[in-house]
């Protein structure tokens, strides 16, 4: 019985060491691209974004308007999915510099009530009340004492925000969406969630990055959602061939992506999301109180036992921008120069985009993004930038010149809308940067 007992030992060591073996090279296989992204391209990225942030190069401000940057459709503790109070919010903008935001509530019981959001310059900063509503609607800045229903029909909605000093834009534009009215001043070029929607292989794929470089780049675990928006960019210039209308980042700030776990009197483990949202809640015994103590610390009641937060509202202002040209910090300013169309986006999670310039010049004549000019074969067209680029110039959607540098002088063949995305090399690629509001040449 002996050898036979030995040789059975032998093969189940063998099964269990191979099954082992298979287990690991299984998980092994599962994070390749986690481990590839950790020791590979985000050492490399880290290193090309502070080789480019450290050739900037100031940009002279010569024109009559002064640069704001800000982040407009964000969430506040009065949508139901996001519980960031207004005094964290104005600690943020402090901390990323940021001179304003335009906010975007979900309606509370259906209804948009722009009294009840912080509105003006608090420290510094400038605060724009405003709702995600019905069908991507998304006001901004609607007088003082008026309150919208969440029920009105869209076109009847429209006319109310236009109607009461308001800006209409549409959120989420991969939706179906009422193109044709004539209250709307713009859209979202670029939003985040989106992005997050179309990963490649669904959210599933992002968990090795999650696992093993959030704590490390987390910037550029964000970063690597994000992807050039071409049918967003196609759509806005089939529109702008019709009418004028402005293209804004949606930062979509909730800081809602997130898991926390509390200790609680009842002697559990609640698992929550950061919506907030109770997801389980576990009633401890002696072995799981016991491992609980051990990897998680002391169990006093309330005490918050981990928190892990993908989407915190600080990196989320930081990723992408609106920069805007108005006259000053107020909210009238800003409303004007949105509507004009004199902003360009900027995804300053990767270098600073602020001076960047796009104009045209003709004779004594000067005009900025969003404005218009007479053509004539003394027009030119110019875009100047504080990091080394690669400018593409679009004519009514089609590219028409390419070149790098931190500069660009260039004679334009005719009338047109004439629009510019600047690009940053980053690993031998040359990954979106800049989108500014097209220049009409009439």
């Amino acid at each position: 019985m002996r050898p036979k007992f030995r040789s059975c030992l032998k093969w189940a060591f063998r099964i269990g060491f191979t099954l082992l073996l298979l287990a690991v090279a299984g998980i092994l296989f599962w994070l390749r691209v986690g481990l590839y992204d950790r020791f590979v391209r985000f050492p490399r990225e880290e290193a090309d974004w502070q080789a480019i942030r450290a050739q900037r190069q100031p940009v002279t401000n010569d024109l009559v308007w002064s640069e704001f940057r800000g982040i407009l459709h964000s969430h506040s503790h009065f949508s139901h999915d996001s519980e960031v109070p207004f005094e964290e919010i104005l600690r943020v903008l402090k901390e990323t510099r940021i001179d304003f935001i335009c906010l975007s509530d979900h309606c509370v019981e259906g209804r948009a009530d722009f009294d009840i959001q912080w509105r003006g310059i608090h420290e510094g900063k400038l605060f724009i009340p405003g709702y995600e509503m019905r069908d991507g609607v998304m006001p901004f800045g609607v007088a003082p004492g008026v309150v919208l229903s969440n029920r009105t029909d869209v076109p009847t909605l429209a006319q109310q925000i236009s109607e009461n000093g308001g800006l209409m834009f549409f959120a989420h534009p991969e939706e179906p969406r009422q193109w044709d009215l004539p209250q709307l001043v713009g859209f979202e070029i670029f939003n985040i969630h989106i992005d997050f929607k179309r990963v490649k292989g669904g959210l599933g794929s992002l968990l090795p990055d999650v696992l093993l470089n959030h704590s490390i780049y987390p910037e550029h675990v964000l970063h690597k959602v994000t992807q050039r928006p071409v049918d967003f960019l196609k759509r806005w210039d089939e529109l702008n061939l019709k009418r004028h209308i402005t293209g804004i980042a949606g930062n979509d700030c909730h800081q809602n992506v997130g898991f926390r776990a509390f200790y609680t009197a009842a002697d559990t483990i609640r698992i929550e999301d950061t919506s907030p949202r109770t997801l389980k809640e576990f009633k401890l015994n002696f072995l799981t109180r016991f491992l609980a103590r051990l990897f998680l610390g002391p169990l006093e009641p309330g005490r918050k036992l981990f928190h892990f937060q993908l989407d915190p509202y600080e990196r989320m202002a930081r990723l992408v921008n609106s920069h805007v040209l108005a006259g000053e910090l107020s909210e009238a300013s800003l409303k004007d120069a949105i509507r004009a169309g004199r902003v360009f986006v900027g995804f300053d999670i990767v270098g600073d985009s602020s001076g960047f310039r796009w104009s045209a010049t003709s004779g004594t004549n000067r005009v900025v993004m969003g404005e218009s000019l007479p053509f004539s074969p003394a027009t030119r067209l110019e875009a100047k930038s504080p990091l080394p680029c690669r400018f593409t110039i679009l004519r009514d959607g089609s590219n028409v010149h390419q070149q790098e540098g931190y500069s660009l002088d260039w004679t334009p063949p005719g009338p047109g809308k004439y629009r510019v995305e600047a690009e940053l090399k980053v690993s031998g690629e040359w990954i979106p940067w800049v989108y500014a509001n097209p220049i009409e040449l009439r």
